[in-house]
């Protein structure tokens, strides 16, 4: 790890008035084993109150950008932080998905050049979000003892997969023999995963021309990412986060307008338009 130390990360999370949980975020990016990085807080919002929560964090070199709450404008937010953002290599999570100890370091140790590193989450049901939320128990502690609790994170788990939570070192013996070259969905993961930033700088960020839609910007990014020749690789059970448990009414809501997005996203395919139109150079 000692040259890929040398590499300047900028951790990018993306906040909507949920201090609750980045709070949980930040305590967990304290005791990071890798500490060569910036994070970066991006809020699709501008809230006075997330303001001075994030203006009292200390430990920690951080970065802050907001914009007028006027509808879900992720990707334009997500957009400001890269703009904003310092490192030379980009690690991206939602401000619902606490990071283990190992988390930057795991994305580092499995970046490559023109490579997207995709992880996954472990999704944790509304008991053991309420542990934390509450701080019954603390990240770390859950990370250490994570096997054995896991038949009852997994019993809690109502959006299953908790077993992204068991963690292997990508340097040992069972994760090279067993693990690294399983067949397993490598598909983006917009709340878990990084980039080089020249590689994001090359498709113009994230594309702000879908508007609100309930279909993810990491589907987006994922063809486009390939389109531009970049491969993509996962980091399950590597690079590993806990979900905290939410409802999803919101997406729900905006649903309807999938159809408009679903038709745009395949006509930029169709033109391979990887390179989006409207995306970093509109800021």
């Amino acid at each position: 790890m000692n040259n890929q130390n040398q590499i300047r990360v900028s951790l990018i999370v993306a906040v909507y008035k949920d201090i609750e949980a980045l709070d949980l975020i930040i305590n967990a990016l304290k005791i990071q084993s890798y500490k060569n990085f910036e994070v970066v807080v991006v809020e699709d919002n501008n809230a006075e109150e997330m303001k001075k929560y994030i203006d009292s964090i200390s430990g920690l070199d951080i970065k802050h950008t907001s914009q007028e709450d006027i509808g879900i404008r992720k990707t334009r937010s997500l957009n400001n932080g890269i703009l904003a953002s310092e490192g030379d290599y980009l690690v991206f999570i939602d401000g619902d998905c606490v990071p283990y100890s190992t988390f930057i370091e795991s994305h580092v140790r499995l970046s490559e050049k023109n490579c997207i590193v995709s992880g996954r989450r472990c999704n944790l049901g509304p008991k053991y979000s309420s542990y934390l939320r509450k701080k019954k128990i603390s990240s770390a502690t859950l990370e250490k003892t994570f096997v054995l609790r896991f038949p009852f994170i997994a019993k809690d788990a109502i959006e299953k997969h908790a077993e992204a939570g068991f963690y292997f070192n990508p340097d040992g013996f069972f994760y090279k023999k067993f693990i690294k070259n399983r067949k397993t969905n490598t598909s983006i993961l917009g709340c878990n995963y990084s980039c080089y930033k020249s590689d994001m700088v090359r498709i113009n960020g994230y594309d702000e021309g879908y508007g609100e839609s309930s279909i993810g910007d990491d589907t987006d990014l994922n063809w486009r990412f390939k389109a531009a020749g970049l491969k993509i690789k996962s980091a399950r059970n590597v690079a590993n986060m806990f979900h905290l448990y939410h409802d999803r009414g919101f997406r729900e809501e905006i649903a309807a307008k999938d159809n408009d997005t679903l038709v745009k996203m395949n006509e930029n395919k169709k033109n391979n338009q990887f390179v989006c139109k409207q995306g970093l150079n509109s800021h």
